[in-house]
C-alpha cells in the first residue's frame, strides 16, 4: 500500500463548470477512500496559471471549487508552482521528512513518461513508485489527450535537465557558508583542497548539507550533488564539468588517468591541467598527493582495509613509475577522518594495526580496540620513503574527527547508512 499519494493536476485546465467540479470531487473521493486510511500524505500537484484564487501569495494556489470538492480539497495537501521543477521537489522535502518511500502517482495518461523523467531525475532507487493513470473523462479540455507518450526526446530531456538545474541553483546554501580546508604545503600551482558539510542543498539531516556523493541507497539525487559541485567549482576555481572521483573499492587499485578506468580503484594519478580528481571521505582518509617538481598530482582513499592494503603507497609508486616523480618531492595531505578516538575495530582486524605498529591500537585487549588509520598511514609512507615534512595530517594538525564534529563533517560511524560524503580533490591549473 502506497505511504503517499501524489494526484497531478499540473496543466489541467480546470475551470468553474459544474460537469468539472463533479469529475474532479468523484476522482478524489475514489482516492481519499482507497488510500486516506493508510497514506501517510495525500497532495495534489498543480500549477498557478490554472483557474484559481489565490491569496496573495503565488505559492498558494486554490481551485475555483463548490463547496463539496471545497471540503474535500482540506484533506489533501495541495502544491502549486509554475515549475515542474519546484513542485516536485518541494513534494520530495514533505515525503523526505516523513521517511516514506512507497509512493503512488496518479497522472493523467499523456503526462506520465514526462512525469517519470522527472521523477528520474529527482529521486532515487530508495524511493518505489507505482502510476495510475487519472480517471477523469471529460469531453472538452480537461485531458488534453488520452494515449500516452511513450518516449521523451533528447531534446525534451534537456529542457527537463535545465529546469532542475535552474531551480536548484535557485536554493539558498544550508547550514552556514561553503568552507573548503587547504594545506600550506601544497605549492600555488595545484588547485586543492578539503570539503565540510556547510555551504550545500542537501536538506536530508545527515546528508546535509554539502554532500558530494549520490547513490541507489541514499536519498539526495545527483542532480543536487551536481549543484553542491558546481557550487564548489566556483568557489574553488575548477571546472566543474572536468571532474573525476574514484569509484571506491576498499582495496589499493590506481587509475592512472590516460589509460584504460578500471570498474573500481580507490587512487587516482595524472599530469593533465584542469582536471579535478577527488577522492571521498566520510571517516576514511581523503589523501592528496602533489609533486610541484614533476608537475603531477594523486588522490586516494583509505579506509582502514586500503590504508593496510597499502593504496597511499600504490599511489605514490604510481606517480614515480608514470611522471618520473621522486619521494623526496611527493608531497601528502591526509584530510579529515576519524579519529582514535571514535574509531574500533573486532580485535582481530586490529591485530594487523597492533602488528604495524602498537602505537596504532589502544586498549589491544579489549573486544574491539581503539584504532588510529591515519597513524597507520604515515607509518607506512614513511617507511616507503616519503620524508616526515611533507606529510601533513590535518586531523592531528587542526584536532579534526569527523565523529566528533557534527556541524562540520559527514561520518558513517555516527550518522548511520543514510550518510553524507565530503571530498579531498586536487587539480593542475591551467
Amino acid at each position: 500500500m502506497a505511504e503517499a499519494v501524489l494526484i497531478d493536476l499540473f496543466g489541467l485546465k480546470l475551470n468553474s463548470q459544474k460537469n468539472y467540479h463533479q469529475a474532479l470531487l468523484k476522482t478524489l473521493n475514489a482516492v481519499r477512500y482507497y488510500h486516506a486510511a493508510k497514506a501517510k500524505f495525500l497532495c495534489i500537484i498543480c500549477c498557478s496559471n490554472i483557474s484559481c484564487e489565490k491569496d496573495g501569495d503565488d505559492d498558494n494556489c486554490e481551485l475555483k471549487t463548490s463547496s463539496g470538492l471545497s471540503t474535500l480539497l482540506r484533506e489533501f495537501e495541495t502544491v502549486s508552482n509554475p515549475s515542474m521543477a519546484a513542485c516536485l521537489y518541494t513534494i520530495k522535502q514533505k515525503i523526505d521528512e516523513k521517511n516514506l518511500s512507497s509512493i503512488k502517482v496518479i497522472v493523467p495518461v499523456y503526462r506520465k513518461t514526462l512525469m517519470k523523467a522527472f521523477i528520474d531525475q529527482l529521486f532515487t532507487d530508495v524511493y518505489n513508485f507505482e502510476f495510475e493513470d487519472l480517471q477523469v473523462t471529460l469531453r472538452g479540455d480537461l485531458l488534453k489527450q488520452s494515449t500516452e507518450i511513450n518516449m521523451i526526446t533528447a531534446q525534451e530531456l534537456e529542457a527537463i535537465q535545465n529546469e532542475i538545474e535552474t531551480y536548484l541553483r535557485s536554493l539558498p546554501a544550508l547550514k552556514g557558508e561553503l568552507t573548503i580546508i587547504t594545506s600550506p604545503l601544497i605549492s600555488d600551482i595545484f588547485i586543492h583542497g578539503f570539503t565540510t558539510r556547510t555551504g550545500g542543498i542537501s536538506y536530508i539531516p545527515t546528508l546535509s548539507s554539502f554532500n558530494l556523493f549520490s547513490s541507489s541507497k541514499r536519498r539526495d539525487p545527483k542532480a543536487v550533488v551536481r549543484e553542491n559541485l558546481r557550487r564548489l567549482g566556483n568557489v574553488a576555481g575548477f571546472n566543474a564539468e572536468k571532474f573525476y572521483r574514484i569509484k571506491t573499492d576498499h582495496a589499493n587499485d590506481v587509475w592512472i588517468m590516460g589509460r584504460k578506468e578500471p570498474e573500481s580503484y580507490d587512487g587516482i594519478t595524472t599530469n593533465q591541467r584542469g582536471v579535478t580528481i577527488a577522492a571521498l571521505g566520510a571517516d576514511c582518509i581523503p589523501i592528496v598527493f602533489a609533486d610541484p617538481v614533476k608537475k603531477a598530482c594523486g588522490v586516494a582513499h583509505s579506509g582502514w582495509r586500503g590504508t593496510l592494503l597499502g593504496v597511499a603507497m600504490a599511489t605514490v609508486n604510481a606517480m614515480i613509475a608514470e611522471y618520473g616523480c621522486s619521494l623526496e618531492d611527493i608531497i601528502v595531505v591526509l584530510g579529515p577522518s576519524i579519529g582514535p578516538c571514535c574509531f574500533t575495530l573486532p580485535r582481530e582486524s586490529a591485530k594487523a594495526f597492533h602488528n604495524l605498529d602498537p602505537g596504532c591500537v589502544r586498549l589491544f585487549d579489549s573486544p574491539h580496540p581503539y584504532v588510529d588509520i591515519c597513524k597507520a598511514t604515515r607509518i607506512l609512507l614513511e617507511r616507503g620513503g616519503i620524508l616526515p615534512q611533507n606529510i601533513q595530517d590535518l586531523n592531528q594538525d587542526l584536532n579534526l574527527c569527523t565523529s566528533c564534529h557534527p556541524d562540520k563533517f559527514f561520518s558513517h560511524v555516527r550518522d548511520g547508512l543514510n550518510f553524507g560524503t565530503q571530498i579531498g580533490f586536487i587539480s593542475i591549473r591551467e
